[in-house]
């Protein structure tokens, strides 16, 4: 085990994080955040959304081809996806055998910061198997040795884009609160983790990664696992997703925003939650925010824990919030 986390993936770490510091890094803040705008620059026309799929109400485990997820079942799923890696039973073993103090230390985190844990949320992480999301698509190698790696920390994924820790993860996840029948929209797509932690819970699960190579590459991953309530597109986040009809219940933003793009909170349904780290590029001082959407289509927000992300790029970097709030759509 040893000698694969070694092979695989400690210049992963530290390439990534010489590239981007993706990790939420929960510590209070108190710095000023830029307010969001209320109204977007024009959305630049997309293609229409494609039809959902319906799925089981809770979160039901990784069974490609409806096998047991053993080491077989692992390789096959890799190479269906386009990235064949090879490992001896032990060295399995021995990740799977992480998993478990992996995952009580989520419960224990989120009983820490929220009272307790929500059941959907464990489940699904217990659903996922972490190792398969743990790839550097710009060097072509797996990272699977460190999935469950303690203390927690993220992991280059290549082309300047990193896996969050899985403590951040489950506590964005369970602050937002998905539910069976809800729609959910996540800006960032990264490893595909996330969006797929969300389509264990929710109806079906859209993500949008603004990098190319990265989206074309990780959108081939959900099939070989059975998600098909999964749909990503390679897009600028700014925009949101307005083909989706009826817009979506939970929004999570994976990267830092320097403020709340207006698009998402008008595709928020009512009765919505949204996360977003907001703050300025690579420097402290970002802040989750956390929105809701009434009945009545007004916007609550509340202040939330510290948090460091890499930042939203696109329209982010190019329209700030005054204009945004100058140029109606």
């Amino acid at each position: 085990m040893d000698s694969i986390s070694e092979t695989l993936s400690r210049r992963g770490l530290i390439a990534g994080l010489a590239a981007c510091a993706a990790a939420p890094a929960f510590a209070a803040d108190n710095s000023a955040v830029p307010p969001a705008p209320a109204i977007a620059p024009e959305a630049p026309a997309a293609s229409p959304a494609p039809a959902q799929a319906a799925v089981p109400l809770l979160p039901t485990p990784a069974t490609p081809n409806g096998k047991p997820w053993d080491r077989a079942a692992f390789e096959a799923a890799m190479a269906a996806s386009g990235r064949p890696v090879t490992l001896a039973d032990d060295q399995f073993n021995a990740i799977q055998a992480r998993k478990p103090a992996a995952m009580k230390l989520i419960a224990q985190y989120l009983t820490e910061r929220l009272g307790k844990p929500d059941p959907l949320v464990l489940a699904a992480f217990e659903a996922l198997p972490r190792e398969y999301y743990h790839y550097n698509y710009q060097e072509h190698r797996s990272t699977c040795g460190d999935a469950y790696d303690q203390p927690p920390k993220p992991w280059a994924l290549g082309y300047g884009s990193a896996l969050s820790d899985y403590l951040g993860q489950a506590y964005m996840t369970q602050v937002i609160a998905p539910k069976p029948g809800d729609v959910s929209l996540e800006i960032g797509t990264g490893s595909g983790f996330q969006s797929s932690l969300l389509s264990r819970i929710v109806d079906h699960a859209y993500s949008i990664e603004i990098i190319e190579p990265l989206g074309n590459a990780v959108k081939k991953i959900f099939a070989p696992l059975g998600y098909d309530n999964v749909t990503t597109k390679v897009g600028d986040g700014y925009y949101g997703w307005p083909e989706v009809q009826g817009g979506f219940d939970v929004i999570i933003v994976t990267c830092a925003a320097q403020y709340a793009p207006p698009a998402l909170f008008q595709q928020l349904k009512p009765g919505g939650r949204m996360i977003i780290p907001i703050g300025q590029p690579f420097k402290q001082g970002q802040v989750f925010y956390v929105y809701h959407k009434d009945a009545a289509g007004k916007i609550h927000s509340r202040r939330d824990m510290g948090c460091f992300f890499i930042p939203m790029t696109g329209t982010m970097m190019k329209v700030p919030a005054d204009q945004a709030q100058a140029n109606p759509a």
